[in-house]
């Protein structure tokens, strides 16, 4: 017969035994965040050297610099260029998502209103310029508007349009690169609200057609209400590009003519690599990772209540 000690020591070290962690599922918590980890730092590093260079008079031109401070940030404030740059690229930003929005939106209703085999083959041709780099769409944009040889000058001189100014102008210039960046982005768009269409709960619309409902009682008061989390998602992704867009802007005119389409990352790319002042240059792109971090806040803040309100866990 065991002792009384003994059995409870026994049931001691059993009980250790059990509570023991192994190793692989102990280490396994660190292994999952650790690419997180690692990215982070990959991203905070270069962040805090930008901070950090911006007010410093860091030049490629020399290989000493000096801290000078709010200089950078102050020259920059009162400038006209940047003003400028503030206009132009909220003017961009606004039109250029603005319409890939209501296109998109509609485009994605009306081919999912229409089951036929003409709607499923333009729902492949809509994807084909989200297969394409935006600076290769621009160039093709470029030779296509050309007063010389582009087929979209010689459709307007049937209509007696002739040398039509486009990117020339400098009224014209920003609805050329809007009209492109809409060509090549909406297709984005109409992805993403037909995949929500698909996840459409059936049974509202089902009862309201029952009802008796409009069409524009349908899509006021079911299909918009519940299409609202996939099209804060799109507006999310449109408006943090356009605010920063480059390669459309870049590759048609370079920012021209003149400094007509001179946002803020064509200014701070002039700034940075033409002028090789990367002190002043990073003040630029700074003051717009500001900007877009503040919007992207409240456009995710606003996706939320969306989500709730969609799934009934709150009243709108």
């Amino acid at each position: 017969m065991i002792p009384t000690n003994a059995t409870e020591e026994v049931t001691v070290a059993e009980q250790k035994n059990l509570n023991k962690v192994p190793f692989k599922t102990s280490v396994r918590p660190y292994l999952i965040v650790a690419p997180a980890l690692l990215a982070t730092i990959g991203i905070m590093i270069p962040f805090f050297m930008s901070v950090f260079f911006s007010m410093t008079d860091r030049d490629f031109r020399r290989a000493t610099y000096s801290f000078i401070g709010l200089r950078n940030w102050i020259d920059m404030f009162t400038s006209e260029h940047f003003w400028h740059a503030v206009r132009v690229t909220a003017v961009y930003a606004f039109f250029s998502t603005g319409f890939a929005l209501i296109l998109g939106l509609g485009v994605a209703l009306l081919l999912t209103s229409i089951d036929n085999k003409f709607s499923k083959i333009l729902r492949v041709m809509l994807i084909f310029p989200l297969m394409v780099a935006p600076i290769i769409s621009t160039l093709i944009w470029n030779l296509m508007l050309n007063n010389s040889v582009g087929i979209i000058e010689r459709f307007l001189n049937i209509f007696g349009v002739f040398n039509f100014p486009w990117h020339a102008g400098h009224g014209t210039a920003m609805m050329t690169v809007v009209m492109i960046d809409v060509w090549v982005n909406t297709p984005f768009v109409i992805v993403l609200v037909m995949a929500g269409m698909q996840s459409l709960p059936k049974s509202p619309f089902e009862s309201a057609k029952i009802d008796g409902g409009s069409a524009w009682f349908n899509f006021r008061r079911l299909t918009l209400p519940l299409l609202k989390p996939y099209i804060y998602v799109a507006l999310l992704f449109r408006l943090m590009a356009s605010l920063q867009e480059f390669s459309i802007i870049f590759g048609m005119t370079s920012g021209g003519p003149g400094n007509t389409l001179m946002n803020i990352s064509l200014t701070a790319y002039n700034r940075g690599f033409r002028f090789s002042a990367i002190g002043d240059s990073l003040t630029y792109v700074l003051f717009l990772w500001v900007v877009i971090f503040i919007l992207a806040k409240q456009i995710v803040k606003r996706w939320r209540v969306a989500q709730l309100t969609a799934t009934g866990r709150i009243d709108e």
